[in-house]
């Protein structure tokens, strides 16, 4: 009888309730027992998973570090996915492997490389991936001529912070006037000009963003499990064209998405995104961890967070080509329950049990759940 397997995610995505329902549906129907830890109580992931507790708030990387081996001995966590402090983390694998705990995180050569979009640019073009032509600024002026120059050679600029993920801080600079018609719809990027320049001179404060031309659809997304022997076990791309999603082995994408995850270490999953610039595919970002919408790689039969947890206990799986390629979908929002008002429940540690090998009841779909069209 196989003992269970005790996963750890730390403050991560709401979108990561499903990672954890694929790692109990997994096919090798291995008991998985997850602890989950965040520092908002109403988190999804909290719900979701067996064991919770809220972060400390307020923790430096170092004492976090600290605060993460305690949970592992404390928890005995065989596999830890960190999102938060993840830098600090991998700089301390030695310590979690001798406290029994696998990383499921790449080298922290990989994390340093791409924590900034800038750094992470000017090393993927020096191995010939394309990217688009960027500036990086801190004041008014630096930003004003880089839209200039931007404009005079036809695009659109955009701006977004040189460190940061999942689109925060993204917006598209416009000269236009808000209008009406603009007021009555939904809030949109756009943000004008004059406004981001006022705000920059009268802050008096130094930023650290990225200019770009506004890069068009589709945008493809390719998740990658790569081995620590540097190649990767698992190359798919996401689609996403409007509401349309869907899935591609277009090597124009997955080839380059290779070149990075192997030539740069990025161990375990992560998640490289292009987009178009005129009829090329330029790179977009570099994320170092497992993408929210991993889990919809299910539609084309693969389970990718089971692999990566099985390549992290040195269980190796191969390399994994998918059966199918799924049919287009589309993304909808669903309830998702949570934990009653107050702390996270707590359960008492138990003496150390083999659990059956089977996996955890199914639970409800949430935000997220992905319907064909």
């Amino acid at each position: 009888m196989l003992s269970r397997v005790r996963v750890w995610l730390n403050r991560t995505y709401a979108e990561n309730v499903f990672f954890m329902d694929q790692l109990r549906r997994n096919p090798g129907d291995r008991a998985v027992e997850i602890h989950a830890t965040h520092g908002d109580p109403d988190s999804p992931v909290l719900a979701a998973a067996d064991t919770a507790e809220l972060e400390p708030e307020g923790l430096s990387p170092a004492a976090y570090v600290e605060y993460a081996l305690d949970q592992c001995a404390r928890r005995g966590i065989d596999v830890f996915v960190p999102r938060l402090h993840q830098a600090a983390i991998v700089a301390h694998r030695a310590e979690f492997a001798a406290a029994g705990t696998a990383l499921l995180a790449p080298t922290p050569e990989a994390v340093a490389v791409f924590e900034n979009k800038a750094v992470g640019y000017e090393a993927v073009r020096s191995v010939g991936v394309p990217v688009p032509p960027w500036w990086r600024v801190r004041t008014a002026d630096q930003l004003l001529a880089a839209v200039e120059e931007l404009e005079e050679a036809g695009h659109q600029a955009c701006v977004k912070p040189a460190a940061g993920a999942g689109g925060a801080g993204f917006r598209v600079i416009t000269r236009s006037p808000v209008s009406l018609p603009q007021l009555s719809g939904f809030p949109g990027p756009h943000v004008q000009l004059e406004a981001v320049l006022d705000a920059l001179r009268r802050s008096g404060e130094p930023v650290d963003w990225l200019v770009m031309p506004r890069l068009a659809e589709p945008e493809v997304s390719v998740d990658c499990l790569t081995g620590t022997d540097n190649r990767v076990r698992l190359a798919i791309g996401r689609t996403k064209n409007g509401r349309r999603r869907g899935f591609t082995l277009d090597e124009r994408w997955l080839a380059p998405a290779r070149l990075i995850a192997e030539g740069f270490g990025l161990h375990h999953l992560s998640n490289i995104q292009f987009r178009m610039l005129g009829d090329r595919p330029v790179l977009l970002d570099v994320n170092t961890r497992a993408a929210g919408g991993l889990h919809q790689l299910s539609l084309c039969g693969v389970n990718a967070p089971w692999a990566a947890v099985r390549l992290a206990l040195g269980d190796d799986p191969g390399v994994i080509e998918p059966p199918f390629l799924g049919q287009d979908y589309t993304v909808l929002a669903g309830p998702r329950p949570l934990l009653p008002a107050g702390l996270p429940r707590q359960r008492p540690e138990p003496a150390e049990v083999v659990l059956p090998a089977v996996p955890a009841p199914a639970r409800p779909a949430s935000a997220g759940e992905v319907l064909p069209l």
